[in-house]
């Protein structure tokens, strides 16, 4: 939650719920949502390590809010976050560490289908929730696209467990 924070920070100040509107206006609805708690939390200690600024607004009718821009070091933070590489190859598989510790063959026959019926319920879910999303949100629907390809691949692999164990 920390460098997403920080990106939108590097757009222009913001108050914790412009920075939870943004994020799931930009994400949708199949990226879970966090809850402002965690928002203003994540703001407290950003805060603390000095990667941003608030300054409190005093509002006529509403309590103050107080609104959040970066500072230097947050800035370079956001560039550094921007050059790092991401995740690398899944090679440990909770799944496949299962498969392998699995007693008996019937026992990973059984662990192989009840986890292809898992991500085929999830692929529908995806499904249902991209029909729903607004259309012109790109964004939404390049992540809820790239977690479909990804369990495709991850149905895939399991075939090919099966092939491999039959």
């Amino acid at each position: 939650m920390r460098m997403p924070l920080l990106a939108l920070l590097a757009r222009g100040p913001a108050h914790g719920y412009e920075l939870k509107q943004a994020l799931e206006k930009l994400l949708g609805a199949a990226y879970p949502s966090p809850n402002i708690g965690q928002i203003y939390v994540t703001l407290g200690r950003l805060e603390k390590a000095r990667l941003i600024e608030g300054q409190d607004v005093v509002q006529a009718n509403r309590p103050n809010k107080r609104i959040y821009r970066l500072t230097p070091a947050g800035d370079e933070a956001v560039a550094g976050w921007f050059e790092e590489l991401t995740d690398e190859p899944r090679v440990r598989d909770e799944v496949f560490m299962k498969l392998v510790l699995a007693p008996e063959p019937g026992r990973q026959v059984a662990l192989i289908n009840k986890q292809r019926r898992h991500y085929l319920n999830a692929m529908r879910d995806l499904s249902r929730i991209a029909a729903a999303e607004d259309p012109d949100n790109r964004f939404a629907h390049l992540l809820i696209e790239g977690a479909m390809l990804h369990l495709q691949a991850d149905l895939d692999w399991l075939e090919r467990c099966q092939e491999e164990m039959e």
